[in-house]
């Protein structure tokens, strides 16, 4: 069952006229012209060759298995953006990606350079996966597939055009959902709520499919999955309509160069920005520490964020940027 909460006479401000979406805060986006531009800066200023791994601390993914406690509410960091939420009994997967390479091709794409933290086989029963737009570390063919094979029953939710997708990779059941609109799956309340970013797996589908994050109710507790994003004014709306989160799981990476990735992609003082207008008691990390994707280092986010917290006066303790496989548990 699905429902929309916005007003009837309320235009839908993020839907294109002419079709597809957009983000309705910005007056323009970023297109092929300034990514054309940012790839000719890198060939004038080449980075530094990334390394094929990365030794980052890893913790052992200790979470409960098959399920936790109806009453517990814990979150594992897979890596990248893909979570584990588990909470009301349920285990709630977010952009799931095990594959080697962020792309349409095994070769062609970012390489991962930290592996998955939780081995694919090791996922528990999964009740529902969240997949928050299109892009290629984000709805991973290849994972879509495996998970649908392995768990054929969960319910899967993903904003409009995103749901297409889903069912010719063989998902069953699918819910797709405009911003605002929430569905019921497997005893948890999921609402698809706004984000700042774009779409496209191709160069000619851009702007086709809709982008977003969820709000999750399951059992006493409330989690909030931003997916990816630049820093927007919703923010607050979200905390206000669908808050206060016991935990907000938020983007810190992918953010240089600014001039570039400001609109799409909030740097650690965004996030704890973000986390200010959100209304959650703790926040965790993502979006970092996996591919090489943008120009900042690998491990630049974590730093940034600590730095960000100290200069608004929050405590490290209440965002935390987990170790691959690390279990945060209120």
């Amino acid at each position: 069952m699905t429902s929309n909460p916005r007003p009837a006479d309320a235009a839908p401000a993020h839907h294109r006229p002419g079709g597809g979406f957009r983000n309705p805060w910005l007056a323009d986006d970023r297109g092929l012209r300034d990514f054309l531009k940012w790839q000719a800066d890198r060939l004038r200023s080449p980075l530094p060759r990334a390394p094929r791994r990365i030794a980052l601390p890893r913790a052992v993914p200790e979470f409960a298995a098959p399920r936790a406690a109806p009453d517990a509410c814990a979150v594992t960091w897979v890596g990248h953006s893909t979570l584990l939420l588990q909470a009301g009994g349920l285990n709630i997967l977010t952009d799931p990606i095990w594959s080697a390479v962020a792309g349409p091709l095994p070769g062609l794409g970012p390489r991962r350079l930290v592996p998955a933290a939780v081995p694919f086989e090791a996922l528990p029963p999964l009740d529902v996966v969240l997949v928050s737009h299109d892009h290629y570390d984000h709805f991973d063919d290849a994972t879509v597939r495996r998970l649908v094979a392995a768990h054929p029953s969960a319910q899967w939710v993903a904003p409009l055009g995103v749901g297409a997708l889903l069912r010719d990779r063989g998902a069953a059941r699918v819910a797709e959902l405009d911003w605002w609109e929430g569905v019921d799956a497997a005893g948890a309340r999921v609402t698809c709520v706004p984000a700042q970013h774009f779409s496209a797996r191709t160069p000619f589908d851009r702007w086709r499919r809709l982008w977003c994050g969820f709000a999750v109710r399951a059992g006493a507790h409330a989690m909030y999955f931003a997916g990816d994003s630049g820093w927007f004014p919703g923010f607050a709306e979200i905390g206000a309509r669908c808050g206060p989160f016991d935990i907000a799981c938020l983007p810190i990476g992918a953010y240089e160069p600014r001039w570039f990735m400001r609109d799409q992609h909030m740097n650690p003082s965004d996030a704890v920005k973000a986390f200010a207008d959100c209304r959650a008691e703790q926040a965790l990390a993502h979006h970092h520490g996996t591919f090489q994707l943008t120009d900042e280092a690998i491990d630049a986010p974590v730093e940034a964020l600590h730095a960000a917290l100290d200069e608004a006066k929050i405590p490290r303790e209440r965002f935390i940027a987990l170790k691959p496989g690390q279990v945060f548990e209120i």
